[in-house]
């Protein structure tokens, strides 16, 4: 990877705007904004529309700067796995020596503004959130033990309590339960993803949990985890922090979930294809995005419509 690195870090940058975006894992940030943003709406009292459009701008930005952070620790990996060859650093577009001080200036400025604009709970939580990505996740976890993505989960499960600190400058059992709905699926979600990547994590040498404990281990372990995501899924409305029409909709996804679980449990070793596996980490995507979404829609309902009937 020598010669590899010097190429990238010499070459004269070609690197377009849209490089640069893409550092930020786009994709990635849309769910970090969108659950930071239910997070931050089924909060308590409220926050003035200006300085809830700020804070969410904040929480894009510092998890634009991990994202870009973990491309530019990635940088040797991304090169050599095939879902990833195409970003900025391993296809070139953007020289590596660029990469450190853009994640560092975004992770500093949205940190502080945060901090200014809603409360210091919110600008300490982003603070770790991008520093447990970029060094705890990316620099050690991710390299060395199978249990990275369980602890490395973390990361992506602080948006929603980010947003609920910005509000009420607090941490409590529901923006505790938001975080936990999240935490528990990252694991089911990504090894359902490495079952069918495997080749691509046993090239870059990175232990995700097929390539260590084996497929039958990390099939029963994605199991277990569905079934106690199922519950903390249903958990907001048995808190009251959501109503009947949640309750019924996560209880109802929860269950499908742990059908695709069980489907991926039973599946064949030998099967090539990983059809359940695919049909799983598909669906995962959907169920956390529909629960949030319920979670938005009910609250915007509840608080909205008794203002427009009055």
């Amino acid at each position: 990877m020598s010669d590899d690195t010097n190429i990238l870090d010499n070459e004269i940058s070609m690197a377009e705007p849209r490089d640069y975006f893409a550092l930020l894992k786009p994709r990635v940030m849309s769910l970090v904004i969108f659950t930071a943003l239910v997070g931050l709406m089924v909060a308590p009292d409220g926050i003035n529309p200006f300085i809830g459009l700020v804070a969410i701008l904040c929480i894009a930005v510092g998890a634009g700067a991990s994202g870009a952070l973990n491309m530019w620790v990635d940088f040797d990996i991304d090169a050599i796995m095939s879902r990833t060859q195409s970003r900025p650093i391993p296809a070139g577009k953007v020289r590596r020596q660029e990469v450190l001080p853009f994640g560092l200036i975004l992770s500093a400025a949205s940190v502080i503004v945060l901090g200014i604009a809603t409360n210091w709970l919110a600008g300490g939580l982003l603070a770790f959130t991008i520093f447990f990505y970029a060094v705890v996740y990316s620099m050690w976890l991710k390299r060395s033990t199978p249990q990275n993505i369980v602890i490395g989960g973390a990361a992506g499960a602080f948006p929603p309590m980010i947003g609920w600190a910005a509000v009420t400058g607090t941490i409590t059992i529901e923006s505790i339960v938001l975080f936990m709905i999240i935490f528990i699926w990252t694991p089911p979600h990504f090894w359902a993803l490495a079952l069918f990547k495997l080749g691509d994590y046993e090239k870059a040498g990175i232990p995700m949990m097929p390539n260590v404990a084996g497929h039958q281990s990390t099939k029963l372990q994605i199991l277990l985890y569905s079934i106690v995501l199922a519950p903390f899924g249903v958990a907001p409305w048995f808190l009251g922090f959501a109503g009947i029409f949640y309750g019924v909709v996560s209880l109802i996804m929860g269950l499908i979930f742990l059908y695709f679980a069980y489907l991926t449990y039973k599946m064949s070793d030998d099967d090539e294809k990983m059809l359940p596996a695919k049909k799983l980490f598909g669906f995962s995507i959907f169920y956390l995005t529909v629960l949030f979404a319920v979670l938005l829609i009910e609250n915007l309902v509840m608080t909205y419509l008794p203002l427009i009937m009055a």
